[in-house]
């Protein structure tokens, strides 16, 4: 890494104010679960704090001075989002509780509307859980058939295999940008393209892709695209469905309740517009300004630096992590995957691995990362996983491999 990008990168861990922790045990926090949820800059605490102490008020419903800047600061983040993925419009952004919310209200509002008996929805063996309890719940409901893409030993797609998965029966295909265990990035204009030429939807699972890279969605083309803020510097119970706007027109709404309707009378009711009619209740604002500040921030330190960035910590953990006896890493070569290690250490549990590193301060996920079906296709129970973002340093990655090494002392390996 460039002298350069370290100093920008020394620069940025100054905005994250607890990464200057050090734990009860003397220890410096060294966050490395960034997968699973990223840390927050103090922007994006402000902006949050900001709202609850000067203009706190429920957003769209009043004419009051407090609801009118709740609504613009509220409607703001929309408009940030679409620039953000560059939607065509931020009619185009739907506000979820994040990824899993938005894969929900796809499978139970377009899933009900449109599949049936003799249907079939083609999704991967590299699925969150979330992009897969969803449509096997629905499966039962409603008779189609869902329908697997095979994962390689190699931790890739079986590309190979889509043809005659990919058919005309298939009514939406739904896959995961880059995994969150193997850290694949699959070829989503490639896969959309396919779908295309058999006339079925897509849904791209972009929880692990839009903290990490540019996104482009009208270059990428796929009729929805899901992802949640907390990964993305943003808080907790927030996320994004992008939809294309001849495709969520008809759909129906998900949840009932206000804001999402034009007119109720005893006899019926007559919904709001895109997207309003899918956000039910009152909103998780804060949490959307919250997300407003991470885009700032995101875009301030460059979305393609971020990408470069990660690439380079990714390469030197998975050299360091290669000098590991015994340890094995899960997925394709540096080069084929987003900011991510997971691995296995022979005769330690992932979850004593985990234990063992959060002594040196070294924070890792440990378990199947809610991808059991992908975990059990490469012959594992669970793993260990470092995750990487733009605040993450090499000397991190090497306490990261000198913890391990004490594990290894610790079970005698």
């Amino acid at each position: 890494m460039q002298p350069a990008t370290l100093d920008r990168t020394t620069t940025i861990r100054q905005d994250f104010p607890i990464l200057q922790r050090v734990l009860p045990n003397g220890s410096p926090l060294i966050y490395l679960d960034n997968a699973a949820s990223s840390q927050k800059p103090g922007g994006v605490i402000r902006a949050m704090d900001d709202y609850y102490r000067r203009y706190n008020a429920n957003v769209h419903r009043g004419v009051h001075t407090l609801s009118e800047e709740a609504t613009a600061a509220f409607e703001a983040t929309r408009e940030k989002v679409a620039r953000f993925i560059n939607a065509p419009s931020a009619r185009n952004i739907v506000y979820t509780s994040g990824t899993t919310a938005s894969i929900n209200l796809v499978a139970y509002s377009w899933g009900r509307a449109n599949l049936g008996p003799g249907d079939e929805v083609l999704i991967t063996e590299m699925e969150h859980h979330a992009n897969i309890v969803p449509w096997q719940i629905v499966q039962e409901q409603l008779g189609f058939t869902l329908r697997y893409v095979p994962v390689t030993d190699h931790g890739t797609l079986d590309l190979e295999r889509l043809p005659e998965l990919l058919t005309e029966r298939t009514k939406l295909f739904s896959f995961v940008h880059a995994s969150n265990v193997v850290g694949t990035i699959n070829p989503v204009r490639e896969l959309v393209a396919a779908a295309r030429a058999v006339g079925a939807k897509v849904l791209v699972d972009g929880a692990q892709s839009v903290p990490h890279m540019p996104v482009d969605v009208q270059a990428l083309d796929a009729d929805f695209y899901a992802f949640s803020s907390h990964k993305m510097c943003g808080p907790t119970g927030f996320g994004i469905l992008y939809g294309k706007r001849e495709v969520l027109e008809p759909m129906p709404p998900f949840m009932g309740g206000g804001d999402m309707i034009r007119e109720v009378t005893m006899a019926g009711s007559k919904w709001n517009t895109v997207p309003f009619k899918f956000e039910a209740g009152t909103p998780a604002i804060a949490e959307a300004i919250g997300l407003g500040a991470a885009i700032d921030y995101l875009e301030q330190a460059g979305m393609a630096w971020v990408h470069d960035h990660e690439r380079a910590i990714t390469r030197y953990a998975y050299e360091r992590l290669a000098e590991v006896e015994e340890l094995h890493i899960l997925g394709p070569g540096p080069d084929e995957r987003g900011g991510l290690v997971s691995f296995t250490l022979e005769g330690v549990h992932p979850h004593d691995i985990s234990a063992i590193l959060d002594r040196s301060g070294v924070a890792v996920r440990a378990g199947h990362h809610c991808a059991q079906p992908l975990h059990d296709r490469l012959g594992v129970h669970a793993s260990a996983r470092a995750s990487f973002y733009l605040y993450n340093t090499p000397e991190e990655v090497d306490v990261l491999v000198d913890a391990l090494h004490q594990a290894q002392d610790v079970f005698a390996l």
